[in-house]
């Protein structure tokens, strides 16, 4: 009886979805992909975590999270990247009032991360819009109790997955109020903006800081599909934009798709967003994945593996599709699932080369400690760090043609320019002895297992890495 009450929530959620098929998935084919570069131009290959679910409820609104937890993070899997999250509630307490020292506490970490060789995203978090939509604060996470406003309208607090409360009366009205839907309240996306370009103005100069996504998993109340999207959803994004560039002429910014049926591998129809900024724009699309069998229950095994691998192909092909026509690099803001399932390691490996195929980084989601994240509660590792480490460029000295992956093997082709050396992380599995690489001249960091390869600075180079 579960499973058919979950199944017609999903039904229900991809009709409300259903505005977003229209965009369809025709048109021109995709280019080859484009890539977040960093500060010398070179495409960066970003592999990491999200930090941290923890921090929804926290009342700091931080993740728990050590040094040491970074550094363990590494040693096992040598990521790049992370995407951290950060809430509204806490940028701003109440209307037009930053708290700077939150924003202190979220800087201190991010040194964390950048004196260890991350790039750091900020990401502003929201679940059914605030733990204000419930008296008890029993569901939500993100915006402050001053933004949310349900009109009284009701939100039942037992509910048989957490995805329902979005059906709610209450959380659409909130949604709506916030979309200006209603006009009842038109000043709410404004101090959105605003409080973006307050974090924005905090850590524009900090080290690490890659940049900024704007909302988790948008979810347009009575407003969805391509209506939400190139209406309410566009509106804010390009609000937002403007007032980054104001403080911050050069983070990258990372917009997402809606996220119901889009994670599912739906089309998006999100425009295409001009970047005010001198010189090449800086916005990248930012979506996640959860294909819809998992998202109901099921293990990427037995029967439902062939409609999961269905829905990771409809997810590449839209995903592609939509980059192409917003001209911006890809990354995988989020993906992941219970590793103590079946299936769970194939399945990341599966997202691994789906990302490939994209040119997408990724984020996994996420490194709590728990059956989703690589450590569980007594710090155990999960089968997470075995499947999702690997050897690969962190960053490129130039344009990215291919990456091949194998145990102990990496090819890496890309057409050179002046941007600097290539990256390429190494891990003990498959290189006990360290690395040597065909194609470069290459300095080895032992403790830090990468290889660091100049090359000639144009025409194609490719770079062959092996065991030592």
């Amino acid at each position: 009886m579960k499973r058919a009450r979950l199944l017609a929530t999903a039904a229900v959620l991809v009709l409300l979805a259903g505005g977003a098929v229209a965009a369809g998935t025709r048109g021109a084919p995709p280019s080859a992909p484009r890539y977040v570069t960093d500060d010398q131009g070179r495409a960066l290959i970003l592999h990491g975590f999200n930090t941290a679910g923890s921090a929804k409820g926290a009342p700091d609104a931080l993740p728990e999270l050590t040094p040491d937890d970074i550094d363990r993070e590494y040693r096992d899997m040598g990521t790049n990247f992370v995407r951290f999250l950060i809430l509204w509630r806490a940028v701003e307490p109440s209307p037009g009032t930053y708290d700077m020292k939150y924003l202190d506490k979220v800087a201190e970490r991010v040194r964390w991360y950048s004196d260890r060789g991350y790039q750091v995203m900020l990401d502003m978090h929201q679940d059914l819009w605030g733990n204000a939509i419930t008296p008890t604060g029993v569901a939500g996470n993100g915006a402050p109790a001053w933004a949310t406003h349900t009109d009284g309208l009701p939100v039942a607090t037992e509910q048989f997955t957490w995805e329902m409360y979005y059906l709610e009366p209450g959380v659409i009205r909130a949604f709506d109020h916030f979309w200006n839907t209603t006009g009842d309240y038109p000043d709410l996306m404004d101090r959105y903006a605003k409080a973006w370009a307050a974090v924005a103005a905090r850590f524009k100069d900090v080290p690490g800081v890659l940049g900024y996504d704007l909302m988790n998993e948008p979810w347009g109340g009575s407003v969805q599909g391509a209506t939400f999207e190139t209406g309410p959803l566009a509106t804010l994004y390009r609000k937002t934009i403007a007032r980054i560039r104001e403080v911050d002429p050069d983070g990258w910014i990372f917009l997402e798709p809606q996220a119901v049926g889009v994670n599912w591998g739906l089309p998006s129809a999100l425009p295409r967003f001009d970047d005010p900024r001198g010189g090449p724009p800086r916005i990248a699309f930012a979506p996640h994945l959860y294909p819809l069998p998992l998202d109901l229950g099921d293990d990427y095994a037995a029967g439902s593996k062939e409609w999961t691998d269905r829905t990771l192909g409809w997810w590449r092909e839209n995903i592609a599709r939509t980059a192409e026509r917003m001209r911006a690099p890809v990354l995988l803001g989020e993906f992941g699932l219970d590793m103590t399932r079946p299936g769970a390691s194939d399945l990341v490996k599966k997202v691994q080369g789906l990302s490939d195929q994209v040119g997408t980084g990724m984020a996994y989601w996420s490194r709590d400690a728990d059956a989703w994240g690589p450590y569980d509660a007594k710090g155990k590792a999960t089968p997470l760090p075995g499947v999702y480490v690997r050897a690969y460029p962190r960053a490129i000295g130039g344009v990215p043609v291919s990456v091949t992956y194998g145990e102990n093997r990496l090819q890496v082709a890309f057409d050179a320019n002046e941007t600097g050396p290539t990256e390429i992380y190494v891990p003990e599995r498959g290189f006990p002895n360290g690395a040597q690489v065909d194609g470069g001249t290459a300095v080895w960091n032992a403790a830090r297992r990468i290889l660091t390869v100049t090359t000639k600075t144009s025409g194609r180079v490719i770079l062959t890495v092996t065991p030592k």
